[in-house]
């Protein structure tokens, strides 16, 4: 409980203290640099992949990590880590399992007691762990019943190899790298200096626009308004179950199976 039973001083501290302003330059320059290589040449395509996803989910951990005081280093870790896997899983399906390197970094960091800013510290209570499956479990499965009935979008036939290979890239970081900051620094933070709501408003927003904004995300109206609903909702929902267990956890199990209903659908990275 220690993320949310420290006091924090408003006034004292800006919202975005701790930012690691210039690792977030850097990697932005290097994803315009992939950007403006892309379609010259056949590895161009692939660097922006493996770029796109070091400097998109990177920026996040690394921001996370460095609100909760790891310094940069860690966060430099974490984004190494993370194009590795990329780079990895564009070779064959089976090197996103490289992502799962991604977690066992942060659970070592954990267990060294760094990330307890971000609710990876001390017992998780089952109750939580229970409300987080069926939170996850009543949005995927809602999810994949209206898909089927509203849009005709069915199981994806590709086989159990690329569902696993969809969810090697949430666990290690699509959902490690959201659910740190926007849930363990962003909402943690705004609820302390303003409110609950508050804290609740902005970083479910900014949730839901990141998702938005993904190149990967279909763009017709019918899934971005189908994203906005269950984003918001799922990301209400863990902002719940983070104030209310004091750790992270839950929230990450929630949105793995939330996003294990979403892979189901072929979507997958």
């Amino acid at each position: 409980m220690w993320a949310l039973s420290q006091p924090w001083r408003p006034g004292t501290r800006p919202l975005l203290a701790d930012t690691p302003a210039r690792l977030l330059v850097a990697l932005a320059c290097v994803a315009a640099a992939s950007r403006l290589l892309a379609g010259r040449t056949p590895l161009a395509a692939v660097a922006m992949r493996v770029v796109g996803v070091a400097a998109g989910h990177g920026a996040l951990l690394a921001t996370a990590l460095a609100w909760a005081g790891c310094g940069r280093g860690s966060g430099v870790v974490a984004i190494v880590l993370l194009a590795a896997a990329a780079a990895a899983a564009t070779v064959r399906p089976a090197g996103a399992l490289a992502y799962l390197s991604v977690p066992l970094w942060i659970a070592w960091l954990a267990r060294r007691r760094r990330l307890a800013a971000l609710g990876l510290a001390g017992p998780v209570s089952r109750r939580a762990l229970l409300a987080a499956v069926a939170l996850g479990a009543v949005l995927g499965g809602h999810l994949l019943v209206s898909a089927s009935l509203t849009l005709g979008v069915h199981i994806r036939p590709d086989g159990v190899a690329a569902v696993l290979a969809a969810l090697a890239y949430d666990a290690g970081a699509n959902v490690l790298a959201a659910e740190c900051f926007f849930r363990g620094a962003l909402f943690n933070r705004a609820q302390r200096r303003w409110s609950r709501a508050g804290g609740l408003a902005l970083a479910t927003a900014a949730y839901v626009a990141r998702y938005l904004v993904d190149p990967l995300l279909p763009k017709s109206v019918e899934w971005l308004v189908g994203a906005t609903f269950y984003l918001t909702l799922l990301g209400a929902g863990n902002c719940w179950l983070f104030w209310w267990s004091g750790s992270l956890v839950p929230g990450l199990v929630g949105a793995l199976i939330f996003f294990t209903g979403y892979r189901l659908l072929g979507t997958g990275p």
